[in-house]
Order: C-alpha cells, then structure tokens, then sequence
C-alpha cells in the first residue's frame, strides 16, 4: 500500500499522525474524536472516488 501512495502520501499520513499524537497527548478524548472523523472522511473519499470511476466505465478500484 505504501508504494501506491507515493513520499507525498507517507508524508502525510506521518503529519496526520503526529497531529493526533500531539492532540492524544494532551486530550485523549478529542484525539479519538479526530481519528474517528478522519477515517469517516477516508471512507466517504474511497466510496466517491468508486462511484466516479464506475461512471466512466473504468470499473471501480479493487
């Protein structure tokens, strides 16, 4: 999974970690409300970017 993401994409998963990290740190609570949001967010970004590309006939990702 990581080589599809390319050194952008690592990178920006280690920011978004060591943001909740920073956030877990001093707020546990608020931390899990953030990983919970973010996953949603991931989840509604998979589900669009499916539903486009069956659109135009490519299918859908695997």
């Amino acid at each position: 999974m990581l080589d599809k993401l390319g050194t952008v994409g690592v990178a920006g998963l280690v920011v978004v970690a060591a943001g909740i990290g920073l956030v877990a740190w001093q707020a546990p609570i608020v931390a899990a409300g953030l990983a919970l949001v973010l996953s949603g967010v991931g989840l509604v970004a998979y589900g669009m970017l499916t539903s486009l590309l069956s659109a135009f006939g490519m299918g859908g990702m695997p």
